[in-house]
C-alpha cells in the first residue's frame, strides 16, 4: 500500500455533495483526495466564455442543425448553447442504455453540474420527510426535519442564499441574505393568491445567490451577484454558489486537499478480513493506467446514477450483487421530478410599468396537494414555479419605407404569465438502473442500463396541476390561457434521485440515517443516489445539508476508532 496513494478520506465527485465533502474534511486537518472523472475547470480562468457578448458567438448562441443532430439528448437541456456546451457531456462520448427513454443530463469536469444548475434551493420540510410513513408509498426517512434543520442553517450560510422570511411550515425559512424583488405582476399574483387562498402561496424562489455579501462570503474571495443570467458559463465574480468558486478553493487553502481530474472510478475496493472498504480502482480517462488509491472512509458523490454504477460495478465474494447490496435494493426505487406540463396566459393590468435588468429567480408555489390529508385521488403533490415578463413586438407590415419605419419600432405587449410543474414521482422498484451484461464504454465498465418511467399517479398529477392553475389564473384575470405536456421523457428535471437509498432497516435500504452503508461502515453516500423519496423541492440544497451532517459524523466515527 504505497503512502504516496493513501489518504485519510477518498471523496469520489467533485460537484455540489463532493465539494462540501472536501471542505469538511480538509478543513478539520484530514488528508483529502478527490477523484474527479472528468477535466480540470478553475474558477476565473476555465471560464471561457463568461464575459463574451452575443455577436462573438458564431451562431448568437444558438446550435446548429449539426450538433443537434449529433446529440438528441443533451441538446433538449435549456442550458446546453454555445456559450456553455463545453461544460456538457455530449451523447456520443458517453453512452448508455435506455430500455425506456430517459434523457441523462450530464456536467463531467470540476464542480460537475454546479457550474451550470440552476441555483433553486428549497428546503424540504416536515411534511417531507413524514411523507413515505404517512402514505405508504416508500420505505420511511430514518431522519427527519428536525435532523437536518441545523445543517440546512449550516451550509445557507456559508453558501450564501437569497430569500424571504414567509413563515410557511410547508417551505421552512432558512439563513437568508436580502431577496431580489419580483415583478410587479408576479407580487400582484402573489397578493391575489393571499386573499383568495387559506392554503397556496406565491413566494419569491430562494436561490444560491449573493444579494448583499457578507464576511464569510468576502473571505472566500466573491462578490456580489451582478445579474447577469449567464450563470452557465461560470461567474468570474462568484456571485452564485458552486463548487468551483467556494468550496473547493476554500478546501485547497487548507493544503489538505489533493485533487485528481480524468479519473474514471470502477469501483470500490472491499477488504473480506477486515469486513471493509479499503480503496477506490481509478483508470486514467486518457492514458487507460489502473491506479489504486487507498483511505479510511469513503464519501461516494459522483452524482445518483453514476454512484449507482460504481457500487454495482464494486463486487466481490461478499457482496456479488454490489457493494452494500444484501437488501437487493441497490439500483432499485429510482425517482425523478415530473416537469412534463406548463400553463401561460397573458395580462392587461400594470400597462404602464415593464421589467428592467434581469433577476436569476422568479416566483414559487409550494405544495398545496395532500399535505394535511389525502384529497386527490393522486399521492403526494406538486411545486410551481411562476413567471412574469413584458416583451415586445415589431410591426411588420408594410413594403418599402413604411415596412423600414414600422421596424424601427418597437411596442411593449401584453404581460406573459408562466407557470411549470415540478411533480413527485412514487419510488417504485419498477424504476432500476442496472449494469448492461454485455457493453462496455472506453474504459472497459460496463453501460448504465436505464429503466425509468412516469406511471398513472403522474398522468393524475398533470391534469390536476393544469386545471388548479388554469382555475387560479382564470380569477386573477389572466387571458389566452393555454395548457400544455411536453410528454418528454424523465431526465430532463435533472433530479434523478434513489438507487442507494436511506432507510431503518438494512433489509430494504442501502443506508443508515448518517448516510452511512448498513453493510460497509466506512463508505458513505450523500448525493442524490441517497434520497427515499423526492419531495417536489429542488433537491441540492439537502445533499448539502446531508453531506455536511454525514462528514461531521464520520469524523466523529474516525476518532473513536469505529470506522
Amino acid at each position: 500500500m504505497p503512502s504516496t496513494n493513501t489518504f485519510d478520506v477518498i471523496v469520489i465527485g467533485s460537484g455540489l455533495s463532493g465539494g462540501w465533502a472536501a471542505k469538511e474534511f480538509t478543513e478539520k486537518g484530514l488528508k483529502t483526495l478527490v477523484l474527479e472523472r472528468g477535466k480540470e475547470v478553475k474558477h476565473l480562468k476555465d471560464y471561457p466564455t463568461t464575459n463574451k457578448m452575443p455577436w462573438e458567438f458564431p451562431h448568437r448562441n444558438e446550435l446548429t442543425q449539426e450538433i443537434k443532430d449529433a446529440n438528441p439528448v443533451i441538446s433538449k437541456c435549456y442550458a446546453f448553447r454555445e456559450d456553455a456546451m463545453h461544460f456538457f457531456v455530449k451523447d456520443a462520448e458517453h453512452p448508455y442504455v435506455q430500455e425506456k427513454p430517459f434523457d441523462w443530463i450530464r456536467g463531467y469536469q470540476t464542480g460537475g453540474k454546479s457550474l451550470m444548475w440552476a441555483r433553486q434551493v428549497q428546503r424540504w420540510s416536515a411534511y417531507d420527510f413524514e411523507g413515505p410513513a404517512r402514505d405508504g408509498f416508500a420505505v420511511d426517512w430514518p431522519i427527519r426535519y428536525k435532523d437536518v434543520a441545523p445543517w440546512y442553517s449550516y451550509v445557507e450560510k456559508f453558501a450564501g442564499i437569497s430569500g424571504n422570511r414567509d413563515n410557511l411550515a410547508i417551505l421552512p425559512d432558512g439563513e437568508f441574505l436580502p431577496p431580489l424583488e419580483m415583478s410587479c405582476v408576479e407580487n400582484y399574483f402573489s397578493d391575489f393568491v393571499k386573499k383568495n387562498y387559506s392554503d397556496r402561496h406565491v413566494v419569491y424562489a430562494r436561490c444560491a445567490h449573493l444579494t448583499v455579501p457578507q464576511k464569510i462570503h468576502l473571505e472566500q474571495g466573491r462578490a456580489q451577484c451582478q445579474n447577469r443570467n449567464l450563470c452557465q458559463r461560470g461567474c468570474p465574480f462568484g456571485g452564485y454558489f458552486s463548487s468551483n468558486s467556494v468550496t473547493l478553493p476554500w478546501a485547497e487553502k487548507t493544503g489538505n486537499l489533493t485533487m485528481i481530474s480524468d479519473s474514471v472510478v470502477h469501483s470500490i475496493i472491499y477488504d473480506e478480513k477486515l469486513g471493509k472498504a479499503t480503496g477506490v480502482r481509478v483508470i486514467d480517462a486518457k492514458t487507460m493506467k489502473a491506479t489504486e488509491y487507498f483511505a479510511k472512509v469513503i464519501f461516494l458523490n459522483a452524482a445518483a446514477l453514476n454512484s449507482n454504477l460504481i457500487l454495482l460495478n464494486s463486487i466481490s465474494s461478499r457482496f456479488p450483487n454490489g457493494l452494500g447490496n444484501d437488501s437487493g435494493t441497490l439500483g432499485k426505487y429510482v425517482a425523478f421530478h415530473n416537469y412534463r406540463s406548463r400553463v401561460s396566459g397573458k395580462y392587461d393590468g400594470y400597462l404602464d410599468k415593464t421589467t428592467d435588468g434581469r433577476s436569476p429567480t422568479s416566483g414559487y408555489i409550494p405544495r398545496f396537494r395532500n399535505v394535511e390529508k389525502q384529497e386527490t385521488d393522486f399521492l403526494r403533490g406538486y411545486a410551481a414555479g411562476f413567471s412574469a415578463g413584458r416583451g415586445s413586438h415589431t410591426n411588420t407590415d408594410g413594403f418599402g419605407e413604411t415596412l423600414k419605419n414600422n421596424l424601427g419600432k418597437s411596442e411593449l405587449g401584453p404581460w406573459y404569465v408562466g407557470s411549470h410543474m415540478m411533480g413527485e414521482t412514487i419510488p417504485k422498484e419498477s424504476n432500476y438502473v442496472t449494469l448492461d451484461k454485455e457493453k462496455k464504454d472506453a474504459w472497459g465498465m460496463p453501460l448504465l442500463s436505464i429503466s425509468v418511467d412516469y406511471d398513472t399517479n403522474d398522468d393524475k398529477m398533470v391534469i390536476d396541476f393544469q386545471e388548479q392553475l388554469v382555475d387560479m389564473f382564470e380569477k386573477a384575470g389572466f387571458y389566452d390561457i393555454e395548457t400544455s405536456d411536453s410528454k418528454q421523457p424523465p431526465g430532463l428535471d435533472i433530479h434523478e434521485m434513489g438507487g442507494v437509498r436511506m432507510g431503518h432497516d438494512p433489509k430494504t435500504s442501502m443506508l443508515n440515517k448518517w448516510n452511512q452503508m448498513h453493510h460497509c461502515k466506512n463508505v458513505f453516500v450523500t448525493d442524490g443516489s441517497c434520497m427515499t423519496s423526492t419531495s417536489t423541492q429542488n433537491p441540492s440544497l439537502t445533499y448539502m445539508a446531508f453531506t455536511a451532517r454525514a462528514a461531521d459524523y464520520a469524523m466523529g466515527e474516525l476518532k473513536k476508532g469505529n470506522i
